[in-house]
């Protein structure tokens, strides 16, 4: 299906990209129109796959893609731990002077409330400019620009500095034991690089559709658990208990619900306020840069809170209780219930004495606070700000984007980027032209992505590749 006519903001920012972007292509630039077109023709095609984790299935997506890219003449293999839940690695050699650069997506999906949407979401609408399906922007379009960048710099033949390795892996979405954490413990030889591009940055759009920032994730916060456990003692309905295990529950849940752990900025964050202070209304560039004011500190996380849950969640470790579970029976007092606290911890958290702090805050001796296990993903020093890749990034959008600027990112989710920092890998997160609703579809309803900004992000990682990859 050819994608319809694109928003005028973004198509008239696509025509300047050109004429920004053609310094730092090869001599031969790309055809434009027929990339675009291939890239949204083979998205939806991914989107088309029910990649849904669990249980995944990620192997028909990495087939499909081994196809696509068989007929370009580009070997590619499969790695699989379980059935079903393969590891797509490909490779453009280089001359070996410097080392790989790892381009990255995954192909699994959360669930759906498939009553809930307005279209399929396996059926890779398109209308209205934008291309709906679940993993459309978390994370199929990144993937699917990652292999289109790929395929195009096997075409062009253009020498290269170092390898450039393509993986799309499996399992990302909560069970990374058989996705990246597989492919680090038993196949790191085939994906061992210096840098990578992964998910979990943006490009975001004011309203008129120019770019007003490129952010681009340095570090992200860490997931790790906490259970609330009431106990009591059940009996019948009607006669209700002070020792109500879901009454004791729900009061410690809305204390978790509007108590929020301290704010506390890091330099990652701290970088992030300077810069976007310089972009902002002056209303807004007051609160960035008075973040640490003790006296204004109060009205500005209030704002903040009420306003703008990602710059608050930027913030601070935050706590949302997000499953609670109770009872059997509408006469029954149960005498236990549990809820689950999503917790995403700043890298450098004290987590006992948060903890303790909870604890505290709650201050009911019927609830009982337990930290869950930790996850492969751990707290990891940030990428750096001053790498060969970071500085090419900051180039590439000063020529595409000149009134934009290039901010460092501290993801509130997280991704496989942490593992990889882990190892070493100085990884970086990016993103698609994106406003702030259509950030909020993410794990959500009618998830979609822009196709004009869709080309703008494909033509923006292409320019970045050939820039750190190619021979001078």
């Amino acid at each position: 299906m050819r994608p319809t006519c694109a928003p005028r903001p973004l198509t008239a920012l696509l025509a300047a990209t050109l004429a920004f972007l053609a310094p730092t292509l090869p001599a031969a630039s790309p055809n434009w129109t027929e990339a675009r077109e291939t890239l949204v023709r083979d998205l939806q095609g991914f989107v088309r796959l029910d990649t849904t984790n669990p249980p995944g299935n990620e192997t028909k997506a990495a087939e499909y893609y081994q196809a696509i890219l068989k007929k370009d003449g580009i070997e590619s293999q499969i790695y699989t731990l379980a059935p079903g839940r393969g590891n797509l690695v490909a490779r453009i050699k280089g001359n070996g002077s410097k080392r790989p650069l790892l381009l990255m997506g995954h192909t699994d999906v959360v669930g759906i409330e498939r009553s809930k949407w307005t279209v399929d979401p396996f059926a890779a609408v398109i209308k209205d400019g934008y291309l709906y399906g679940r993993g459309a922007l978390d994370d199929k379009s990144m993937s699917a620009v990652c292999v289109q960048v790929f395929r195009m710099l096997h075409q062009s033949k253009v020498p290269l500095d170092r390898d450039v390795i393509l993986l799309l892996e499996a399992a990302e979405e909560g069970t990374p034991s058989e996705g990246i954490d597989f492919m680090i413990k038993q196949h790191w030889d085939a994906i061992d690089c210096e840098f990578a591009l992964n998910e979990g940055g943006t490009m975001r759009a004011k309203a008129d559709g120019s770019i007003h920032y490129v952010g681009v994730a340095t570090t992200e916060k860490v997931p790790r658990l906490i259970f609330l456990s009431a106990h009591g003692v059940s009996g019948h309905g009607s006669k209700p208990r002070i020792d109500n295990a879901i009454v004791h529950l729900a009061a410690a849940v809305a204390k978790m619900g509007e108590w929020q752990p301290p704010m506390r900025l890091n330099d990652t964050t701290r970088t992030f306020f300077k810069r976007l202070a310089t972009l902002s209304t002056p209303e807004e560039a007051f609160l960035y840069t008075h973040l640490e004011d003790p006296t204004l500190r109060p009205m500005i996380e209030a704002h903040f809170k009420a306003h703008d849950p990602s710059i608050n969640s930027m913030l601070r470790t935050s706590i949302s209780p997000n499953i609670i579970k109770a009872g059997f029976r509408y006469n029954v007092i149960p005498a236990d219930a549990l809820a689950t606290l999503d917790v995403r911890w700043l890298p450098d958290e004290d987590v006992p004495k948060l903890v303790d702090a909870i604890k505290t805050v709650i201050n009911d001796p019927a609830i009982e606070v337990v930290l869950g296990e930790p996850g492969s993903r751990r707290p990891t020093p940030p990428s750096r700000l001053d790498t060969e890749l970071f500085r090419s990034l900051e180039r590439v959008q000063k020529s595409m984007f000149p009134t934009a600027a290039t901010l460092p990112l501290m993801l509130t989710g997280a991704t496989d980027s942490a593992q990889l920092r882990e190892r070493g890998v100085q990884a970086y997160g990016l993103g698609t032209v994106t406003t702030e609703a259509e950030v909020a579809t993410v794990h959500g309803n009618d998830e979609r992505v822009s196709i004009a900004g869709l080309g703008v992000f494909l033509e923006y990682v292409h320019a970045v590749v050939h820039d750190i990859a190619a021979s001078r």
